[in-house]
């Protein structure tokens, strides 16, 4: 077995009993276990069946199973309550699945974090979330600046030494168990810092097993991991696999030579993606279009529209395997997918609701929204997330009464997406109400940017917008006034931002103004602010 080093940190003494906001999951006759029961079932019923392979390493299910299960027993030894937040910082490894399952079977929640962020956003997450622990490696930590996670305890977690595993877990009721706190995504929201999405026991086994359903995941699937765990995406990538006992192949290179060997090798039946990771695959560049890919199976697009071209061309090259094109908010998990049938007829479509959900198109009045008219998307069903992490008033303003069944007492999500509708149903995007930048999957504040560009000192006065880019979706665009115009230099700010943001988040170029037109309140006119 691969040694590994996964070091828990731990804020000795720390715990902020801060709740959510007012919002709360859906309530539906389905019942739900908690999220880590899957691995435990396919430990018991496909024990040899491999559940990871990293590299040249792989682990089978029982081996992963008893690992989260002394992972859990050094956890509940260090005085993990149930409720504790527990942040886990990792690049695409097996010590990341080890982590939040771990979590889970103690009774924790997962507070997961990109490993491509940098120190300032990970201490917003580790303070906002109230995380008690902080997971992660010795080579992770050493990226990030002193005092990020404060004053910490640290305790080495060994590899599984078999059959020395013992539960882990506690007793509690079933209702109790699938209601419970799972989890808390970081997504970007329109203004601020990324807020904390709340997600419950009930909301990650529904999400697992309503995508799994539409994309028809098997026993013998072979699904190659790239997108982050942190990611919704990519979270329900992981759960809906071990739900299945398929078998994840983690993959940490974006070189799309790499992506493709590891596509061959492997014999990857399943691959998901954000449009800007399937333009990249299809530059002249990338041996993909040279290629033939006779396992892969399905593929699936979200995290944003694919343009035509780049989906026929993908028709093209892969004429047997499936393609899903999907929608979908860290607040719903999935809303929407595009049955593969209707792919060549419906090129631009999100398609209509995944099962056991509804979707609704709604006019600013409040009324439906006929054939053609433009109206914001409403998501209800199991998989409406908890609310916002301590912002009871952004989870008011978002998580809101059906307007269709005022009596219900059921939330709903107002998605700030304009999306219309054709004859048939199909739903196709528009864009957003706000101004969100997309930019290769993720989604950005402009205000985060900012923030974090006037904290330099080089700039008095900050405006940041996106504009439209052949790869990335969206590029961040930075409009500034210098501080010191004489001394202001371009390149000093970019390398700023690259010491302070992750990539993604990165200005693609800076434009120098002397100064920005005003509203009449003598406000910066951000419409006005342009090239």
């Amino acid at each position: 077995m691969r040694p590994t080093n996964m070091t828990l940190v731990i804020n000795v003494g720390h715990r902020d009993t801060s709740q959510l906001g007012s919002g709360s999951g859906t309530s539906e006759p389905h019942r739900s276990p908690r999220i880590e029961a899957a691995l435990f079932e396919a430990a018991r019923d496909r024990s040899a069946k491999t559940a990871l392979i990293d590299g040249s390493w792989s682990l089978d299910y029982c081996s992963l199973a008893e690992w989260v299960e002394q992972f859990a027993a050094k956890l509940l030894a260090r005085d993990l309550r149930r409720g504790d937040r527990v942040s886990t910082f990792f690049d695409k490894t097996p010590e990341s699945v080890i982590a939040l399952y771990g979590v889970w079977r103690a009774g924790g929640v997962a507070v997961p974090i990109s490993g491509g962020l940098r120190s300032r956003q990970i201490e917003h997450i580790i303070q906002h979330s109230g995380a008690k622990y902080f997971v992660s490696t010795e080579r992770k930590l050493n990226t990030l600046k002193p005092g990020v996670i404060g004053n910490l305890a640290r305790l080495e977690v060994d590899p599984p030494r078999k059959g020395s595993a013992r539960p882990a877990t506690r007793s509690h009721g079933e209702e109790e168990e699938e209601e419970a706190l799972a989890a808390i995504l970081y997504t970007s929201g329109s203004t601020g810092r990324p807020k904390g999405i709340a997600l419950s026991h009930a909301n990650l086994c529904a999400g697992a097993r309503i995508v799994t359903r539409y994309l028809e995941i098997r026993e013998d699937e072979r699904i190659l991991s790239i997108l982050p765990f942190s990611f919704d995406y990519g979270l329900n990538q992981l759960l809906g696999a071990v739900g299945r006992g398929a078998t994840l192949v983690l993959h940490r290179s974006p070189l799309p030579s790499d992506i493709c060997r590891a596509l061959t090798i492997h014999k990857i039946t399943a691959l998901a993606g954000v449009p800007p990771f399937w333009i990249q695959l299809l530059l002249d560049s990338s041996p993909f279009s040279k290629l033939s890919f006779p396992h892969l199976r399905y593929i699936t697009n979200s995290g944003g529209a694919l343009p035509v071209d780049v989906v026929r061309a993908l028709r093209r090259i892969l004429p047997n395997t499936k393609i899903y094109l999907m929608y979908g908010l860290t607040e719903a998990f999935r809303s929407t997918y595009l049955p593969p049938e209707e792919v060549d007829r419906r090129p631009t479509s999100i398609g209509k609701a995944i099962p056991e959900c509804e979707v609704f198109v709604v006019s600013e009045d409040g009324r439906p929204c006929g054939p053609g008219e433009i109206g914001e998307l409403l998501h209800r069903g199991p998989t409406v997330a908890m609310g916002y992490w301590r912002d009871i008033e952004a989870t008011a303003a978002k998580f809101r009464p059906n307007p269709f069944a005022p009596d219900s007492h059921e939330l709903v999500v107002y998605s700030g997406d304009l999306v219309k509708k054709d004859d048939e149903g199909f739903l196709y995007y528009v864009g957003r109400r706000d101004e969100m930048i997309k930019s290769l999957g993720y989604r950005i504040s402009p205000t985060e940017v900012e923030e974090v560009i006037f904290e330099s000192g080089l700039v008095s006065e900050v405006v940041a917008k996106g504009m439209p880019d052949p790869i990335a979706g969206a590029a961040v665009v930075v409009h500034c006034v210098p501080a010191h115009r004489d001394a202001f230099s371009v390149r000093e700010l970019l390398a700023y931002c690259q010491k302070e943001m992750p990539n993604y988040m990165v200005p693609k170029s800076v434009i120098v103004h002397a100064r920005f037109p005003r509203t009449p309140s003598g406000k910066i006119d951000r419409n006005a602010v342009s090239m």
